[in-house]
């Protein structure tokens, strides 16, 4: 309960931009959140499908491979249907390593958006509680002059320590921000690394030269 009354008693005297700092936090939980359940779910899905896949594969099954690829919600259904159209048409590595290209760039969007939100929000916050304590550090100056002189030593007290707390929640959203955003961003970049990989064993598989597929499935 004290806790609570002195998180509460904080951003009161943090002034008004401790409001908008306040909604930037809300929208790095929300977008933190969102991209950590997309990124696992398609982890996930990857992982399952990869292993529906390896046995195919080995035996060369490509109708199967087909039919499941159709059937999986996984990203990188998404990249080897592309070239397992591909290998219908034309199965030369060329022409499939630029078809497994070409569906690698139709999952990435989905793969990277929203991540670059966390760090633009970080900034938004230290720039929002610079400003919050700036204002804060201005209206307490200006209050000086007019007030009485007994009182000047209480006003200055009170216009520094709001403008501290802007500063200090500014800061105290950023820095979470920033490690969320370095995170999400490595998960991102390992999950593209692994489509890659996958997408390369693929099209060795296809072309004659089998890969293990299943050793990408992590």
């Amino acid at each position: 309960m004290a806790i609570t009354t002195l998180v509460i008693r904080f951003f009161q005297q943090g002034g008004a931009f401790m409001y908008p700092i306040a909604l930037v936090l809300l929208m790095v939980v929300a977008v933190s959140v969102e991209r950590l359940i997309f990124l696992l779910r398609t982890e996930r899905q990857n992982r399952k499908l990869l292993a529906e896949l390896a046995p195919l594969m080995q035996r060369g099954d490509l109708p199967a491979i087909d039919t499941l690829l159709h059937q999986s919600p996984a990203a990188i259904a998404k990249v080897l249907a592309t070239a397992s159209a591909q290998a219908r048409v034309d199965p030369r590595r060329s022409e499939l390593e630029i078809a497994t290209e070409q569906g690698l760039m139709d999952v990435m969007p989905a793969i990277e958006s929203r991540t670059h939100y966390l760090a633009t929000f970080s900034n938004m916050s230290t720039l929002l509680g610079l400003l919050g304590t700036v204002l804060g550090l201005i209206g307490a100056f200006g209050a000086l002059g007019a007030a009485d002189p007994a009182q000047k030593a209480d006003l200055l007290s009170s216009g520094v320590s709001e403008a501290m707390n802007c500063t200090a929640f500014g800061l105290m959203v950023a820095i979470p921000s920033l490690f969320i955003h370095a995170h999400m961003q490595s998960r991102t970049t390992q999950l593209i690394d692994n489509l890659e990989s996958v997408c390369s064993r693929f099209v060795s598989a296809v072309c004659g030269r089998p890969g293990p597929l299943a050793a990408v499935v992590a």
